[in-house]
């Protein structure tokens, strides 16, 4: 990864797993970080132990819970006041396999409100930190779930149909379509959108996961995955990587995607679809009240 001294990154989900691993790596090299999360004590407690292991690290600890619009704005209103540009910004944090259906503070479905509807809100509410960089990256991190047959975007807010997983597929097919959504929107503005996804590294994420599914990830994780260090390279490749023009998908390249270097990945089925891309966009405006104003 080359230096970002000079560079300021957002980090959602800051404070473990792949986020954290984010941020540690980008302090290393050079960069301000400014870490997002639901729970300050955490982020100072993870800000604490990267300046440890990086003295000097430019750190910032600042609230956002992507379960709640008025968080999301009030922690883009803060990165804005500053007058800064924002180079990176990583919509990282996630939540999956919540066992019964529950409901942003918005009345959103929780999975799906807090993937993609806070991760659309807080990238339009930092739209203008972005563009006065000239050259920002927006990385949206995924799932390999964005494949699944059941990730069609179909009933995101109804009770009768919900089932944990599927609605965790809908919202990591959500942040592909986002991604290239968002890429063509921003064309010729010098913004950047691409999407990552992890692979499969032992997160944290799947802390509400069924029993079942937990056991089935500590018998399979010595033969599928890897650790969240290497976990958080997808994302990092997204952000630095010289050759990405927007709209890319990149993702462990080992067998099954499960594992490995990063590099570019085929698409989930149906995600460079220009007509899924415009009614997700134009459902994200309407629940979250948030659009995007792009240059002429």
């Amino acid at each position: 990864m080359p230096g970002q001294d000079g560079r300021t990154a957002l980090v959602t989900g800051a404070n473990s797993g792949v986020g954290y691993e984010t941020c540690r790596a980008l302090a290393r090299a050079g960069a301000t970080v400014i870490m997002g999360g639901r729970d300050e004590a955490r982020l100072a407690e993870a800000a604490a132990a990267i300046r440890a292991e990086t003295p000097g690290a430019s750190l910032e600890v600042r609230r956002l819970d992507l379960a709640d619009l008025d968080s999301i704005s009030t922690a883009a209103a803060g990165v804005l006041a500053s007058g800064r540009p924002l180079d990176l910004l990583f919509n990282n944090a996630g939540v999956m396999a919540i066992p019964q259906r529950r409901t942003t503070r918005d009345g959103f479905e929780l999975t799906f409100g807090t993937n993609h509807l806070g991760h659309f809100a807080l990238t339009g509410h930092l739209l203008p930190a972005l563009l006065r960089s000239g050259a920002a990256r927006v990385v949206t991190v995924s799932a390999i779930a964005a494949r699944w047959r059941s990730a069609e975007l179909v009933d995101v807010d109804s009770e009768q149909t919900y089932r944990p997983m599927r609605a965790y597929a809908m919202s990591k097919f959500a942040n592909v379509v986002f991604t290239r959504e968002l890429a063509r929107r921003a064309a010729g503005t010098g913004l950047v959108a691409v999407a990552a996804h992890p692979g499969v590294s032992p997160t944290g994420i799947a802390r509400e996961a069924p029993r079942v599914l937990a056991a089935a990830n500590v018998l399979l994780r010595p033969f599928l995955f890897q650790s969240t260090d290497r976990a958080a390279l997808p994302s990092l490749y997204a952000a630095t990587h010289a050759g990405l023009t927007g709209g890319e998908y990149i993702g462990p390249t080992g067998r099954g995607e499960s594992r490995g270097a990063p590099g570019l990945v085929r698409l989930p089925e149906h995600a460079d679809d220009p007509e899924t891309g415009r009614q997700l966009w134009d459902l994200s405006v309407r629940r979250t009240r948030v659009d995007y104003a792009f240059p002429n």
